[in-house]
């Protein structure tokens, strides 16, 4: 049997057929391999295939030449190893209730946005945790002769509550956390509100502020939902996520598919075992210290570049004022003569840089665009590789996806916390365990730190991500969750005696680093 006709057939024998041009188009591209390899290749094909949208009528050949890219038949090119994804350019996938599955929208996002986006806002999230909630083994209702047990609970929504005049004990509804009056604590979701009395609940992990999504279970008496405990719906493996979501590309980026299905990416991951990418914070390179302390560092990793630095905001230590401005561009200035010095670094190293924020930029709403080329002309120019990025911006190692946020969120969680834990030393714990069962970056009230309504899906944390940077002024801390992410708070560069991070991707090892 020719190629081109055990290509054919084995389409058909999974329902799916070819136009004359993409069957060229395999053909071209498994052509002088052996028979095994290209049943492997096929198998692989129409697996990436299947999960994708497509259109009615035989496969064309733009749809095979995007499935042979993120494959990759063959070795990968190391330059392409590395992506930084802008915040406004990550993909906005909305919940189809009917259809039990997520759909990209396409339609064009402007920051300009009306009151209807803003209560969008607050039911994507809501959704996005919802199905989440309802998928886990507590909660999830068993097939019809399954021989699987009932769910342990059932979710009940807030209508529930206001349609019953009698009493309803030991109630769990999952619903956002809201103010409506002053003083008085709300259960909200999309069927209504309720009044809650938490005086007596017993709160568990977690750090819980207003518009926290929570799991609330108590009695209903009286027009007032007494609550007796509070928690966060809880997180879902990003691999458990992508076996119910499929090959959709969450994240963002050049490919259709998740980077984690692409044979080229694993590949080339497995030959750069080795590469690292080092983590910093507020980097004040107005301050001679800070960069004396950073030609060390760079001369340590000369003989082994990494694969990328990430500096993160401010880059200034003094206030805006008289001075500032030119103190920035002197500051990247030095920077980029510094690292000029080395030219291993210079060669095969990114250099991306995330602003913080007092930096300068349009207001201070997330995410912010890149600090303004103006500032850093001379670096971009002596340094190919350098990119200003993005606050919150998405960084694409081979497989590994990593969000880099720099943001003082700590502070600003424990702040508007309800109550805070009782075991405050263990605070980053919590931190990490409201980030995650919320599936998004900054929980927060929209009046304590504004978003852009029409981006807000840019800050979501769904599915999980590899390993999650919070640059905050913290403490430095690691904490590796049961979900398989990580997140990490470098700390402040300049204040904290000159620590930072060096994350390995191929082994999802971090090193806490220090320049004495």
């Amino acid at each position: 049997m020719s190629l081109r006709s055990k290509i054919v057939s084995t389409f058909k024998l999974h329902g799916l057929s070819l136009r004359s041009d993409a069957t060229a188009c395999l053909v071209e591209a498994l052509d002088g391999l052996g028979n095994e390899d290209i049943k492997g290749w096929l198998d692989q094909f129409i697996q990436i295939i299947q999960k994708k949208p497509l259109k009615p009528g035989a496969i064309v050949r733009d749809v095979i030449e995007s499935v042979i890219e993120e494959c990759g038949v063959g070795a990968g090119d190391e330059s392409n190893a590395f992506l930084v994804i802008d915040a406004f350019s990550v993909p906005r996938f909305l919940y189809n209730n009917d259809r039990k599955k997520f759909i990209q929208d396409t339609s064009p996002i402007s920051i300009h946005s009306t009151a209807d986006d803003k209560a969008r806002l607050f039911c994507d999230r809501y959704t996005v945790l919802h199905q989440r909630t309802l998928r886990h083994e507590l909660f999830s209702v068993p097939v019809l002769g399954s021989g699987t047990a009932a769910a342990k609970y059932q979710l009940q929504p807030v209508e529930y509550l206001l349609s019953s005049s009698a009493q309803l004990g030991n109630v769990l509804v999952f619903g956002m956390i809201a103010q409506i009056k002053e003083g008085s604590y709300f259960l909200e979701d999309s069927t209504g509100s309720v009044e809650m009395d938490i005086g007596e609940a017993v709160f568990h992990a977690g750090l819980f502020t207003e518009n926290c999504y929570v799991l609330a279970e108590g009695v209903y008496e009286d027009k007032l939902f007494h609550v007796t405990a509070l928690g966060f719906p809880p997180p879902e493996p990003a691999t458990y996520s992508r076996s119910h979501l499929g090959n959709l590309n969450f994240f963002g980026g050049p490919s259709a598919a998740c980077c984690k299905s692409s044979g080229q990416l694993i590949a080339l991951e497995k030959n750069l075992a080795d590469m690292a990418i080092v983590t910093l914070s507020e980097v004040w390179l107005d301050q001679d210290v800070v960069l004396d302390k950073l030609r060390v560092l760079f001369t340590g990793f000369a003989e082994a570049p990494p694969a990328a630095f990430v500096f993160c905001g401010n880059f200034c230590s003094m206030p805006c004022g008289p001075g500032y401005y030119r103190a920035l561009i002197d500051g990247f200035k030095t920077l980029a003569d510094l690292i000029a010095d080395f030219p291993s670094l210079l060669e095969k190293t990114r250099f991306v840089f995330v602003p913080g924020p007092s930096d300068p930029g349009p207001g201070n709403v997330i995410p912010r665009p890149p600090i303004p080329d103006l500032f850093a002309e001379h670096l971009l120019t002596k340094i190919p590789l350098a990119s200003l990025a993005t606050n919150p911006c998405r960084l694409q190692y081979c497989t590994k996806e990593i969000v880099v946020f720099r943001e003082d969120i700590m502070n600003k969680m424990c702040r508007n916390c309800i109550r805070l834990p009782s075991d405050d030393v263990d605070l980053p714990t919590h931190l990490v365990k409201t980030l995650e069962s919320q599936g998004h970056l900054c929980p927060l009230p929209l009046h304590i730190r504004p978003v852009y309504w029409t981006h807000d899906h840019s800050l979501r944390l769904y599915p999980l991500p590899d390993l999650v940077v919070l640059a905050d002024k913290y403490d430095p801390f690691t904490v590796k969750s049961q979900t398989g992410c990580t997140t990490v708070n470098p700390g402040s560069f300049a204040r904290s005696d000159f620590q930072f991070k060096v994350y390995f991707p191929f082994k999802g090892d971090i090193q806490d680093s220090k320049i004495p």
